[in-house]
């Protein structure tokens, strides 16, 4: 019962019926398949971690790696590096306007290039892990704090997504 009502979660965050502000219309329709519907359900499971530098579980807390890591291991059992510098070169190339829910997002925020990294949920927002003393949350990837630090995006390819 747990698991179908945090599909319906999933899918009103997609709708933008979920409590988070709304972000301004974007052109990513296509419907949400089973695969993504899970790696979506594991984000919204981490929602409210602590950040913890290094970790990489909802016990540990996480840091921006060890999020993507720890929710694409458990929807597809794909093992990502815990770095984003690493993770950056995993998959394959999206411009903004391409992408879907489950897609990384990488961002300059230690100026250096892709040092911070997100999953995009659709409907304009990400989640992610963002420093010590916050919690995992959504953004909007269209606030200029992201904007100016957006290095480009990433789809990792797996079997049914």
């Amino acid at each position: 019962m747990y698991r179908i009502y945090m599909y319906s979660l999933v899918f009103a965050v997609m709708a933008g019926c979920a409590s988070t502000p709304p972000a301004p219309p974007r052109p990513e329709t296509a419907p949400v398949g089973p695969a993504r519907a899970e790696a979506l359900l594991q984000v919204l499971l981490t929602l409210g971690v602590d950040y913890s530098n290094g970790g990489n579980s909802p016990a540990s807390g996480f840091d921006c790696s060890g999020l993507v890591a720890h929710v694409f291991r458990e929807a597809y059992g794909i093992r990502l590096p815990h770095n984003a510098r690493a993770q950056s070169e995993a998959g394959v190339r999206v411009s903004l306007s391409e992408l879907r829910a489950g897609d990384l997002v990488f961002y300059n925020t230690l100026n250096r290039p892709f040092s911070h990294v997100g999953i995009y949920v659709g409907d304009g927002r990400f989640v992610h892990a963002p420093k010590t003393g916050a919690q995992v949350r959504f953004e909007q990837i269209t606030a200029n704090y992201w904007m100016r630090r957006f290095d480009g995006a990433r789809r990792i390819q797996a079997q049914n997504l």
